[in-house]
């Protein structure tokens, strides 16, 4: 496995900018871009889409030379809404059309009809201001109505939390099932990995770090990974963990570390699946 690889057409490892503001964004995109990532997630909500469009642009990379993920906020999902706050959204990013566009959350507390926010996110598609569509924080239900009512359109990944401590799986494999990918947030469990005894000691039999192996296992299980760093050296670390090979013992060690620890569960998330 190397740094290179991909899912479908997502780089296998991106740049997360979550919780990343102003001028830690750009300087972290572009240590990101300079670390040699070329797959950067932001989103409407992070509110920080202008300052990831300027760091990519004064890196100097081409634009089909970086993959740009970005995504609709539940609360942009109100008739007519949905387009005006993707060229919003791609104004600030300084680009005509992202790779791939998501919703972020489904609607909250059901309060769109999903056939019609669908319906407009299936027309932002048509109109060729992304090049691929997924989805975000999905369960069973929304996903399988989505993908009821895209018809021909794919959808390429759901976004969730996953990571070694909450391994997701009732949506996880009820998404792999569909050939949909998962991409990972939070993968590193807000920091939570670096202090676990059973993943620092498959880190050491690699020469590696705690955070490095836990990236390197959602990789292994065929995740997307978007792990976010302020830290030019933490940003460099993350990326190199597509370097690891695990072997099936310590997959299934790691596996093990599965304890239901989920991170996010605030008012605006759907019903999870259990």
């Amino acid at each position: 496995m190397t740094r290179t690889t991909t899912v479908g057409p997502m780089p296998q490892i991106g740049y997360g900018t979550w919780n990343r503001a102003e001028q830690e964004c750009y300087d972290g995109v572009v240590a990101a871009v300079e670390a040699g990532y070329r797959h950067i997630d932001t989103a409407e909500g992070y509110n920080n889409e202008e300052f990831v469009g300027r760091a990519l642009k004064d890196t100097g990379l081409h634009r089909d030379d970086y993959f740009l993920t970005t995504k609709v906020a539940p609360e942009s999902f109100g008739p007519g809404q949905i387009r005006p706050h993707v060229e919003a959204s791609l104004e600030k990013l300084g680009v005509d059309r992202v790779d791939l566009l998501l919703l972020h959350y489904p609607s909250i507390g059901d309060e769109y009809e999903i056939e019609d926010f669908i319906a407009q996110f299936a027309a932002v598609y048509d109109a060729g201001l992304t090049s691929h569509i997924g989805v975000s924080n999905f369960t069973k239900r929304h996903l399988d109505r989505a993908v009821d009512l895209l018809g021909v359109r794919p959808l390429v990944t759901n976004q969730v939390e996953c990571h070694v401590f909450m391994q997701n799986r009732p949506i996880v494999d009820h998404t792999r099932a569909k050939g949909i990918s998962t991409t990972a947030y939070s993968p590193l469990a807000r920091g939570a990995v670096a202090d676990d005894p059973v993943i620092a000691e498959v880190a050491a039999k690699y020469g590696a770090t705690n955070g490095q192996i836990a990236l390197a296992f959602l990789m292994h299980e065929g995740h997307i990974v978007i792990p976010s760093s302020a830290r030019k050296e933490r940003i460099i670390e993350n990326l190199a963990a597509g370097e690891i090979e695990l072997d099936a013992g310590d997959m299934d060690k790691l596996r093990g570390l599965e304890k239901g620890m989920r991170l996010v569960n605030g008012p605006w998330c759907p019903q999870w699946d259990v």
